[in-house]
């Protein structure tokens, strides 16, 4: 197939703090509407940050059968979930004639990190021997992507990205490649984590990343604003359905957008601090829109990563003004963190998700709680209510521990 080809998104999945699936997700979001609250999951009164953004009234026996339900860890639950509802919103047979030509590109920040939390457990407690003999093959971060294929009966190309924060992002744009390189008609690809447990929250406060505010959880995530104390960590999985337009087309698909552009890069700088120059996440951007054939001026919105940390927000912005000069201000810029919080390898592609639906329904989500503007962040970040408005072109960024940066373009299909 030649790189001329265009990938086309035909549909979505998505299970977060927000909603149990995308129509929910996108009426709470494009509304304002935060899903972060005080944790249930464990007992947090013993550490610093109390809240997160857990998925609310998600219960895998409602959608597994008693043994699925045990051999399968949570982020995995959720994968499988936020697929079948892709692949039933994009009206996708999956049959044996074209199994072998549909790919999974599904990733994970930190992959079974309860199941490991659980064993680690076990095994001090109450010796090796009680280890549960599945533990491995649970833990695996390629794990949820094999269980989404074995679920759907998928037999073509099987594998994990894996890049921190941007593995949602990164996903998408290495699925979109193999479908243009003629590997696959069709992928499933996203994102899926469920990291709320209590080492890592302490993990993240030992890092000074976290928010702890702790009696406001749903205005604790307030990027751009100059009274932000840092991210709120969440779970979810969001999964897409790309195709070929050819392959769309023939079959009489509704295709949300075109995904056009996808840059990726390293900053090369620390493993935990970001590039303070913004080097990285500015050439990723500047890779999406040469590979769009786009200019700038284009670009009708981008939804930032977003995170609600001081140096974080403060870096996003200068790269989006190294990119796009003057233009930056007229550009609207959403995070829509705001109201999920971070559910890490799963972001991206939730946030594609969104941009993807702003584009369709001409809806800029707002960036909640900004109520002080930071002055060194001085964008148009749309605060806290939604902003009607036609484009072509939307752009979706990821940045992610290690140094990782993932920028797509999803574009309005002609």
């Amino acid at each position: 197939m030649s790189e001329t080809k265009r990938v086309v998104i035909t549909g979505l999945g998505l299970i977060g703090p927000v909603g149990n699936d995308v129509p929910t997700s996108w009426h709470r979001i494009k509304n304002g509407i935060s899903g972060i609250a005080p944790i249930t999951f464990f007992d947090a009164s013993g550490l610093e940050t109390k809240i997160a953004g857990e998925v609310k009234n998600f219960d895998p026996k409602q959608h597994f059968d008693a043994k699925e339900v045990r051999r399968m860890e949570r982020f995995s639950h959720m994968a499988v979930v936020a697929a079948r509802e892709a692949v039933k919103d994009a009206e996708l047979e999956i049959t044996e004639e074209n199994s072998e030509r549909i790919a999974v590109l599904i990733g994970s920040a930190g992959g079974a990190v309860l199941a490991v939390s659980e064993n680690v457990k076990l095994y001090e407690t109450k010796g090796p021997r009680r280890v549960s003999p599945i533990f491995l093959p649970m833990m695996l971060v390629d794990t949820a992507g094999a269980l989404v294929a074995i679920d759907l009966g998928i037999r073509g190309p099987n594998f994990a990205i894996v890049s921190a924060c941007s593995t949602g992002t990164n996903a998408i744009g290495e699925a979109a490649e193999y479908i243009k390189r003629g590997d696959a008609d069709v992928a499933l690809c996203g994102g899926t984590d469920a990291p709320i447990f209590a080492v890592g929250i302490a993990g993240f406060n030992i890092m000074g990343v976290l928010s702890r505010r702790n009696d406001d959880p749903t205005g604790a995530s307030r990027p751009y604003d100059l009274n932000r104390d840092g991210f709120v960590l969440s779970e979810g999985a969001g999964v897409l359905v790309l195709e070929s337009e050819e392959h769309a087309v023939a079959r009489g698909a509704q295709i949300y957008g075109v995904l056009s552009g996808y840059g990726t890069s390293a900053d090369a700088v620390h493993f935990a601090a970001m590039d303070s120059e913004a080097g990285g996440i500015s050439r990723a951007m500047k890779w999406a829109l040469r590979k769009a054939n786009l200019e700038p001026r284009d670009i009708g919105y981008i939804n930032p990563h977003g995170t609600g940390t001081k140096l974080g927000d403060l870096t996003e912005t200068t790269a989006i003004k190294n990119v796009f000069g003057e233009e930056a201000y007229n550009i609207p810029v959403s995070s829509t963190k705001s109201m999920t919080g971070h559910m890490m390898g799963a972001s991206g592609a939730a946030e594609a998700i969104f941009a993807t639906l702003a584009l369709k329904h001409e809806i800029i989500p707002p960036t909640i709680n900004l109520t002080t503007p930071d002055p060194a962040c001085d964008l148009d970040y749309v605060p806290n209510l939604p902003r009607p408005k036609r484009f072509d072109h939307a752009m979706s960024n990821s940045i992610g521990l290690g140094g990782h940066n993932a920028s797509i373009i999803v574009s309005r299909y002609n």
